[in-house]
């Protein structure tokens, strides 16, 4: 338990943490702000000229900001395992900035890189499995439903599970859906079978919206910023709740595994037209799928975020069948690698348990024999 003055000295790095990182948003920076307009344009010339995607401008001082957060008084904080977690944040946001300054340049595939990683080996070979899975065994994804259907369908999975929420369409987006703090974004283009759709509603609400409201409840600030390289954590809890309530098709699979490929056709060929094209031929994707893909791991200059989803459900898979402390992922933003630190941390009260708990995994499904093949040959 800690002291008055020990809490005092908390709270107050907690705080101004936060509102330091304030706005440093990669996925929102990276988002392309003429992205129909490129994509109209790629198809209208037959795929010949590359998409020239424009960013909204960065207004940090990088060099100001992160002097800021490298002056916050860690040592002060008398507790190893504060230590460490404060550490490990702020320099996961110092390294968000690199990337943040260098949006729409080719430098900014060489920070992503730094910060993400690239696929292994072992991360191209579990991809090509998926890829050779013949598509007979994929079950049906239902009727086809539009946005208006889709947020219909979210707003009820939320007010099912007593959510606290905001669910707007958008016109401009990649992803069929996205979630922003409370906000739950849908893309207004989106047309997703039954399936789907409730694969998303697990995936987006079950999995990220349910750790920004567990992150809200915690006593400190810092959960809601996210552990270093989170994503590959939290894109794996989301896999896994798509794959627990039975929502998870060998067409999502696969679609996860093109994008490994695409990660890894961007950083050898670094030219969109070429990624493009390897989807088509080679895997015979359809060409508003294929440049979905291509688009989103050139955004912002060459991002290679979207291996991770794959690799993220191993991960997260194998937690779940031996980890005791598992549902302390969902505390916040949470990393695999922080989660002894995070357990440390609720279990000397300093932090709390998650008060929300993914529906998919508080009542997994049973689950079908090809899908459970599949993500367990996932190595």
């Amino acid at each position: 338990m800690l002291t008055v003055e020990q809490n005092a000295k908390l709270q107050s790095l907690d705080l101004a943490l936060h509102a330091m990182v304030q706005g440093i948003d990669i996925l929102d920076s990276v988002a392309p702000i003429n992205y129909q307009e490129e994509r109209a344009r790629f198809f209208a010339g037959n795929a010949t000229e590359n998409p020239n995607f424009l960013y909204k401008e960065n207004q940090f001082n990088v060099f100001a900001k992160k002097r800021e957060l490298y002056q916050l008084p860690v040592e002060t904080l008398e507790d190893d395992d504060l230590t460490q977690l404060y550490s490990e944040v702020i320099e996961s946001y110092a390294d968000k900035l690199d990337q943040f300054r260098s949006v729409g340049s080719e430098q900014f595939m060489y920070d992503s890189l730094r910060y993400y990683g690239e696929p292994s080996d072992k991360d191209i070979r579990n991809a090509q499995f998926v890829l050779h899975v013949p598509d007979s065994l994929s079950k049906s994804s239902g009727n086809l439903l539009n946005a208006d259907a889709i947020v219909a369908q979210m707003h009820e999975f939320a007010q099912t599970h007593s959510y606290r929420y905001e669910l707007v369409v958008d016109g401009s987006m990649i992803a069929n859906a996205l979630v922003s703090g409370t906000k739950v974004k849908i893309n207004a283009a989106a047309s997703l079978g039954e399936k789907e759709v409730a694969a998303l509603a697990h995936h987006e609400l079950g999995v990220h919206l349910v750790t920004t409201l567990n992150a809200q409840t915690q006593p400190l600030k810092v959960l809601s910023l996210g552990s270093p390289v989170n994503t590959t954590s939290q894109e794996g809890i989301a896999i896994l709740c798509e794959f627990l309530s039975g929502n998870l098709t060998v067409s999502r699979l696969k679609i996860l595994a093109l994008r490994v490929l695409a990660v890894k056709s961007m950083l050898d060929e670094r030219d969109f037209k070429r990624t493009y094209q390897m989807l088509l031929e080679q895997y015979n994707v359809s060409e508003q799928l294929a440049f979905t893909i291509t688009a989103r791991v050139y955004r912002g200059g060459g991002f290679t975020k979207d291996y991770l989803y794959l690799k993220g459900f191993h991960q997260i898979l194998h937690a779940y069948e031996t980890r005791d402390d598992f549902v302390n992922l969902l505390s916040g933003k949470v990393s695999l690698e922080q989660l002894d630190v995070v357990t440390s941390l609720i279990n000397k009260s300093i932090l709390k348990a998650p008060s929300y708990i993914s529906p998919a995994i508080e009542k997994p499904q049973k689950l079908g024999e090809i899908e459970r093949f599949l993500s367990l040959s996932i190595k």
